[in-house]
C-alpha cells in the first residue's frame, strides 16, 4: 500500500496462548491490562507511526505457524510475536520465522530472564531480529518503534 509516494508499513502482531486471558492471570507478572486494552494501545501506536497493523491471537501452535507462513504472500514488512508458552519449546514456530525475510521482534510482557529457569530460554529468539521483554504492554510499542526504524 502506498501513500504520498512511500510505502506504508504493514505489520502483523501475533499473541500466543493464554494471552486472551490476561485479565485472569497473575497481575504481578502480566500487568493490569486485558488483551483488548493492549490491542487498543497497539492500534493507536500504529496510527501515530503511520502503520497498518493486523492483530492475531491463537492458543494453537498450528494456527500460529499458518499465520506466519501467510506473511510471505501478504506483503507484511514486519512481525511482532509474543509466542508466550511456545517461546521455550516450539521448534515449528521457530522454523516458520526463520524462513521470513522481514524484521521479526519477539516480545514478552514479563521479564522471562527473571522468572523460572525453564522460562529463561527462548528457542524463538535466535531467528528474530531482536527481543524485548519485561516492559509490560510497552514491549509491543517499543517493538513497533523499532520496526519503524528498521524499515527506513
Amino acid at each position: 500500500m502506498e501513500s504520498r509516494g512511500y510505502m506504508i508499513m504493514r505489520i502483523l502482531i501475533i499473541h500466543g496462548p493464554n494471552l486472551n486471558l490476561l485479565d485472569k492471570r497473575d497481575r504481578s507478572i502480566y500487568g493490569e491490562e486485558s488483551l483488548e486494552q493492549i490491542n487498543r494501545l497497539i492500534e493507536n501506536k500504529a496510527i501515530e507511526l503511520g502503520m497498518e497493523v493486523e492483530i492475531f491471537q491463537s492458543n494453537h501452535e498450528g494456527q500460529i505457524v499458518d499465520k506466519i507462513q501467510d506473511i510471505m504472500k501478504s506483503g507484511y514488512t514486519g512481525l511482532i510475536i509474543n509466542p508466550a508458552g511456545f517461546t521455550h519449546y516450539s521448534i515449528v514456530i521457530r522454523d516458520a520465522i526463520e524462513i521470513l525475510e522481514i524484521p521479526v521482534i519477539e516480545v514478552h510482557l514479563s521479564n522471562i530472564y527473571g522468572r523460572e529457569d525453564f522460562r529463561k530460554e527462548s528457542v524463538i529468539a535466535p531467528v528474530c531480529t531482536g527481543q524485548i521483554s519485561g516492559l509490560g504492554s510497552i514491549s509491543y510499542l517499543v517493538a513497533m518503534d523499532a520496526l519503524k526504524l528498521l524499515n527506513k
